[in-house]
């Protein structure tokens, strides 16, 4: 029984507890909450931020013309350091002739080195050549793709070049160009977008291809290559360009840096 009436008077004092809270008056908050003079701030700085970063114009002008000139400017810095490197190495290699004439060593080791310039690419060779051009698919004029096809499928990509390459190396050849330049086995190819860059110089498609040897091993080599009769088969398909032809050429002597990675000091 004391249980029952304990919990009975329990009951009445929640009650009242309750109408109490009920008709307390409810406090009116005078003031504004702490996070709206912070958004006010930040919305402020974002407003500065977006007028000192436009400069007096719209942030969607057009800045194409100041981006291309940037990329003319560091081509012409490109350019002026390739020369100012051609410039010193013959430099050195006036040095090292003059040398050669008291030095019986450097002289010995002049005429080796004469000697295996053409093998490493140092001069221009002549003879009957392979050349395949690759191009992007030409752009319909209503904007439309082909059916199945998405924009990537319309572009050479660096696979394309490199499996052509490979397959003319694996065909026995004996010099090779791309885009008039002259390559080595150990140069590399690269792709950016739909650009090439190679030597540190940006081409546009077509990309040019020329492989001195003999036509019918290297014909065939391109012909055995996967990655070469998938390109081709995409071109059939969505139009991309695939020329080969066979002719005499003349590929220029390599021009590029040729410092040394490793070296032996010789018997």
């Amino acid at each position: 029984m004391e249980y029952t009436s304990g919990a009975a008077s329990w009951k009445k004092a929640l009650r009242r507890a309750a109408a109490a809270l009920v008709q307390r008056p409810r406090r009116r908050r005078f003031g504004w909450p702490v996070g709206v003079p912070l958004i006010a701030a930040a919305a402020g700085l974002l407003f500065t931020t977006t007028a000192t970063t436009a400069g007096g114009t719209t942030l969607r002008e057009d800045r194409r013309p100041q981006l291309n000139q940037l990329i003319q400017d560091r081509r012409a810095e490109v350019v002026a350091s390739e020369q100012q490197a051609a410039a010193l190495r013959a430099r050195v290699e006036a040095y090292t002739s003059a040398l050669a004439g008291s030095d019986g060593t450097i002289q010995k080791q002049q005429a080796r080195a004469a000697a295996s310039r053409e093998a490493a690419g140092f001069t221009e060779l002549t003879g009957q050549a392979v050349t395949v051009e690759l191009d992007d698919a030409p752009r319909r004029s209503d904007g439309s793709l082909p059916t199945g096809a998405t924009n990537d499928d319309l572009v050479v990509h660096q696979g394309d070049v490199q499996a052509v390459v490979n397959a003319l190396w694996a065909g026995g050849a004996e010099a090779m160009s791309i885009m008039d330049v002259r390559v080595l086995a150990t140069s590399a190819v690269r792709c950016v977008g739909n650009t090439l860059l190679l030597h540190g110089r940006v081409y546009s498609p077509p990309f040019k291809i020329v492989a001195i040897g003999d036509p019918a091993s290297l014909e065939r080599a391109l012909a055995e290559s996967e990655g070469v009769r998938l390109f081709r088969d995409l071109a059939n398909t969505y139009e991309l360009g695939y020329n080969q032809t066979v002719s005499t050429v003349t590929v220029p002597a390599f021009d590029g840096s040729a410092a040394l990675r490793a070296a032996t000091v010789p018997e």
